[in-house]
């Protein structure tokens, strides 16, 4: 009977943790859902804003150049969604392009080779053909890119660190504490009686305590996506420099247009004048056929709730790790009153008297209910906190419009970005130091020779009595042949 009982109640508890758990990933999942989609929806109609308005606005200019656009487009995708591009680098290849393409085609009676090509293009930053737009979108874009693809990423590792972590299953010691807690009573012929609430809590909290150490990690990686969330609808704002792309390139070939002439006159004094063209052929574009107003259809309403609505949930999770055993007391195990004094404390019913114990790994050192040795953290759990720190500082990176490696997080385990970041509204002036300033967390480990966070990236340092016994082993032969 006590081993049914013992299985019933590790199934039962893992299933408690479970389901609270997907109710966090549901949420964050959610926010992610929605984000991405509104992303992606801001970049789709850009790209078909400039379908439908190039072909009368540029003719050939555009048709001719199709692949170019698209191919943009597809690289800013790419980008979003954590492939390993440098955004600078595909829109400066955008603008290199283009620049060739119209160059050749606006001065169709000339014969231009690829060389002559490359020498246009080694002037370009010098005689600016497309104005300053390149280097304005490139400034805006890519800090926008940055901002919104760490924020998407940051929902979805929160929500695989929640599921990880919700797997991990009970020791012995504490599926043992378990059933004491829950079916214990219905041998005492006490079924109805309820466990005392404090006594659910040592329980849970003993069984949860390297959960819990998830704590800080967890809070900084909440705090890193609401500053992040506030720069995409505010400094960073991607309704107004995705939703108006299209734009920005029809400004820049415009320009490119208007001042054709000088640019040409400047390029064929800098690179020598090119042959004439035997084809002799004249298509240069055909000239525009009417003015098209370009528009963009602000959903600056729409990101603002969006922000709001992740914002809040945010702020909800902020404590989950630490709020979880009350919660699973109170709401699952229907732990009585802290007042009751006739619940069940583990021996009879009456009032539960020893104190309730900290959170995390260390404070169970004197748990009454749950043996547990702080020497020996959960790996699993170990391994989704740096997780968390890898994420966090990515956030911390985009939150100042720096670029970040985006690789399967399961390979950053080597300690790549495993520096900590945290937002500088949140945690002061941390963001302005090099990651590696920052004091390592011990995640309430108490420092125990041989043992560690990170295995041998955490050595201890000898103890005194061993350094006494290699000073002893040294000298002592010295006297023995004196």
């Amino acid at each position: 009977m006590e081993e049914n009982f013992a299985n019933k109640s590790r199934s039962e508890f893992e299933a408690m943790m479970k389901e609270a758990g997907r109710s966090v990933q549901a949420t964050l999942t959610a926010q992610h859902r929605s984000f991405d989609s509104y992303f992606q929806d801001l970049l789709n109609k850009s790209e078909k804003a400039l379908y439908d308005a190039f072909p009368s606005m540029y003719g050939e200019l555009y048709t001719q150049n199709m692949k170019v656009f698209k191919d943009l487009y597809n690289e800013l995708r790419r980008y979003y969604r954590s492939s390993n591009i440098n955004l600078e680098e595909a829109l400066n290849e955008f603008w290199t392009r283009l620049l060739e393409r119209l160059f050749k085609l606006m001065n169709p009676q000339y014969h231009i080779t690829d060389e002559y090509l490359d020498c246009m293009v080694k002037h370009a930053e010098q005689h600016k053909p497309f104005g300053e737009v390149p280097r304005d979108l490139k400034v805006k874009a890519t800090r926008a890119f940055i901002a919104a693809r760490s924020y998407a990423q940051g929902f979805l590792v929160g929500s695989d660190v929640v599921k990880k972590v919700s797997q991990v299953s009970l020791s012995h010691e504490c599926t043992r504490a378990v059933m004491k807690l829950m079916y214990c009573p219905h041998c005492r012929g006490m079924s109805s009686v309820r466990p005392c609430n404090n006594y659910c809590l040592n329980v849970v909290k003993g069984c949860l305590a390297n959960q819990a150490d998830l704590n800080t990690e967890w809070k900084y990686l909440m705090d890193s996506l609401i500053v992040v969330a506030d720069r995409i609808d505010g400094p960073y704002n991607v309704d107004t420099v995705i939703g108006t792309i299209h734009m920005r390139i029809a400004e820049a070939i415009s320009n490119l247009q208007e001042n054709k002439d000088s640019i040409t006159a400047k390029v064929f004094q800098g690179c020598g004048n090119p042959k004439i063209s035997t084809k002799g052929s004249s298509s240069e574009d055909k000239k525009r056929r009417g003015k098209v107003t370009l528009e963009a259809k602000s959903s600056a309403q729409a990101l603002e709730m969006l922000v709001l609505d992740a914002k809040g949930n945010l702020t909800a999770l902020k404590t989950y790790w630490i709020t979880l055993p009350s919660s699973l007391c109170s709401k699952k195990v229907m732990a009585s009153s802290a007042s009751d004094d006739k619940c069940w404390n583990g021996m009879t019913k009456g009032s539960y008297l020893p104190e309730v114990m900290g959170d995390g790994l260390a404070n169970q050192i004197n748990n009454p209910e749950v043996e547990v040795d702080i020497t020996k953290p959960d790996m699993t759990i170990r391994q989704q906190i740096m997780q968390l720190k890898i994420m966090t500082n990515r956030l911390g990176n985009a939150n100042i419009g720096n670029d970040v490696d985006f690789q399967d997080t399961s390979d950053d385990m080597s300690g790549s970005g495993s520096g900590d970041s945290c937002p500088d509204d949140v945690c002061g002036k941390r963001l302005s130091k090099s990651p590696s300033t920052r004091q390592p967390e011990t995640h309430a480990i108490p420092k125990q020779s041989g043992h560690g966070v990170n295995g041998d990236s955490s050595r201890s340092l000898p103890s005194a009595s061993l350094l006494l016994l290699l000073l002893v082993a040294v000298i002592a032969p010295q006297h023995l042949w004196r």
